[in-house]
Parts: C-alpha cells; sequence; structure tokens
C-alpha cells in the first residue's frame, strides 16, 4: 500500500451539509490515506446541525468543522488537491477556480437534506439518507487500488462512482 495521503476536497454552493459529511467521511474511512477537506462557491457560514449530528457518528472531531469558501483551497499555500469532487448539483455548474496540480475531478450529486422543510424528525431523515448515500460511494472510493493505478484510470473510476445511482 501507497504511504502517500491523497487530500480530496467536495465542493457545494453553501458548504453547510453534503461537502462538509463527505469530508468527515473520507477521512475517517480513508484509515490515513485521505485527508477531506470541504467548501463552498458562495458558503453560508453556518455548518447545518443535523450535518453536524451524522458526522458525529464518524467520530470525526466537529469543533473545527465550518463553512467556508473554495478560494481558501486556490490560494498558493493552500494544500495540494489530488481529487475534487462537487456534491450537488448548482457547484458541479459553476466555473470553479484553477486548482493547483489539475487534480482529478468528477460530479456525485446528492439531493440537498438542507432543502427539506417539515417537522425535526423529517429534516433528520433527509440527512441521514443522503449520509448513507455518501458513505455508499465513499465505500467505493476508498476501496479503489490508487496506489496501482495511473491519474487517467482514477478520474475514469471516480466518474463513475458519481454516475452510479444513489438508493432512496
Amino acid at each position: 500500500m501507497s504511504n502517500k495521503q491523497f487530500n480530496i476536497l467536495f465542493l457545494c454552493t453553501g458548504n453547510s451539509a453534503r461537502s462538509i459529511m463527505a469530508e468527515a467521511l473520507v477521512t475517517t474511512m480513508g484509515h490515513g490515506q485521505f485527508k477531506g477537506y470541504s467548501a463552498g462557491s458562495n458558503p453560508n457560514g453556518v455548518v447545518n446541525p443535523y450535518a453536524i449530528e451524522q458526522v458525529k457518528k464518524t467520530g470525526y472531531p466537529t469543533d473545527n468543522l465550518r463553512s467556508k469558501s473554495w478560494d481558501e483551497f486556490a490560494a498558493p499555500d493552500a494544500p495540494h488537491m489530488d481529487f475534487i469532487i462537487t456534491v450537488c448539483d448548482n457547484a458541479a455548474g459553476e466555473v470553479c477556480p484553477i486548482w493547483p496540480g489539475h487534480p482529478s475531478s468528477a460530479h456525485w450529486g446528492f439531493q440537498d437534506p438542507a432543502a427539506v422543510e417539515g417537522t425535526d424528525e423529517d429534516k433528520r431523515a433527509a440527512f441521514e439518507r443522503v449520509f448513507k448515500q455518501i458513505l455508499a460511494r465513499m465505500n467505493t472510493f476508498v476501496s479503489l487500488p490508487l496506489n496501482m493505478l495511473e491519474k487517467h484510470a482514477i478520474h475514469q473510476e471516480i466518474k463513475k462512482i458519481g454516475a452510479t445511482p444513489v438508493a432512496e
């Protein structure tokens, strides 16, 4: 197994839910091989409390979670990203910054659980459903033999993961 740690940035418009959950999942499930980050094109400045509930299940520290701009990761002193994954359709359609190093990118669309209206139970159920969908794709991703694949093959594999329908 490779000793390289891969950095992966998850993007969403508001950076309050899906990208936050993906950051936590890849970092905890990757067992040191992956370091997750998240950001938004138009961050709303607050991490959704239902997302924090889901993240707590992973054991990922929630104290430093914050809604932040993707501009932080395009700066010269930012960590070099190996992968950029958009997790919402809005962010996938936006013009992204130029990422140093030309990381592999893909779109893994998930419905926005923060858009669900209703009771707390309805909202919590929506977050749990999307969390499980992200978890399923992350299981596939962290199982890829990244140390044996060339960059083009990795790119094709992560695009396939995003094209796989998610369970409702």
